[in-house]
């Protein structure tokens, strides 16, 4: 009867053998979404400092200005979403290991030149570009403490994530395909927001944001569309049971030295903004 029960319960435990070959039938297909990702030789490649001021050059003093008087115009709701949004792509760490979880598809020496291993350095280091722009900026804007931030980033990426995938490789990537769109529509609304209250640097700075992660999101369900073609019933289940599960916020565990409950404040103020709300993760669910 355990016996039974430990067969009827393991492929929502462990990906089974068929899942791995799977994974590693479809490594051409994988390969050839790597041209979404901005890898190295691409010469538009943005940075974060196409955004902000040039400290080197003559003139710094008047850009860092201009920069915080257009902050001042921010309302603070903005300001918060902004700060949280930051926060959470700061906790990049946490969410390359668990990327490099997904059975079959990980890094296994950190170099390896396999297609999933291409694609998961070239996701990482673009993703890379959007905590270090929105810090540099708020940093420059005077309008928050920095230190309790740096200190909220520390306890974040110290406290972990765990999107529940079991380092099952389907599961991982019906993870990634949500939440990269959910970071798209996020960061978009947040550059309306700017846009509203007349800051056209940062309005353009989100948009940006909010494109790399679109191209992210095509990338990933173009994953999950091949695994569903190849083995639908797997794939199925894996959908389920992750909607089952419900999605794991990745700034969840987020923590400061004063509010236990810092995470849900900051979702609640981004619904109240119309950030990121209840009927953006159902419409989510429709749409993949």
């Amino acid at each position: 009867m355990i016996e039974k029960a430990a067969q009827t319960e393991s492929p929502f435990l462990t990906p089974c053998q068929e899942k791995l070959e799977v994974i590693d039938s479809i490594q051409d297909h994988i390969g050839d979404q790597l041209s979404l990702l901005s890898l190295p030789g691409k010469e538009k490649n943005w940075q974060p400092t196409d955004f902000l001021p040039d400290l080197s050059k003559d003139g710094w003093e008047k850009e860092v200005e201009e920069l915080r008087e257009s902050a001042r115009g921010l309302p603070d709701e903005t300001l918060v979403v902004l700060v949280g949004d930051m926060i959470t792509e700061e906790a990049l760490p946490n969410y390359s290991a668990a990327f490099n979880r997904f059975a079959g598809a990980n890094d296994k020496t950190g170099v390896d030149d396999s297609p999933y291993a291409q694609w998961g350095r070239a996701w990482v280091a673009e993703e890379n570009r959007h905590g270090d722009v929105l810090n540099k900026f708020l940093y420059l804007t005077g309008r928050v403490d920095m230190r309790a931030i740096e200190r909220t980033i520390q306890h974040l990426i110290v406290n972990g994530f765990n999107l529940q995938h079991d380092g099952d490789p389907y599961k991982g990537f019906v993870y990634t395909s949500f939440q990269e769109r959910a970071t798209k529509i996020s960061h978009s609304n947040v550059a309306k927001l700017c846009q509203k209250a007349g800051f056209k640097g940062l309005h353009r700075m989100c948009q940006i944001i909010s494109g790399d992660e679109a191209r992210h999101e095509e990338g990933y369900k173009r994953f999950m569309d091949k695994i569903f073609e190849v083995d639908p019933n797997n794939a199925v289940l894996s959908f389920a049971e992750m909607m089952r599960r419900t999605i794991t916020m990745p700034a969840k565990t987020m923590l400061d030295d004063k509010d236990p409950n810092l995470f849900e404040h900051f979702e609640m103020v981004a619904q109240r903004a119309g950030v990121y709300t209840a009927l953006d993760y159902a419409d989510i669910i429709d749409y993949l």
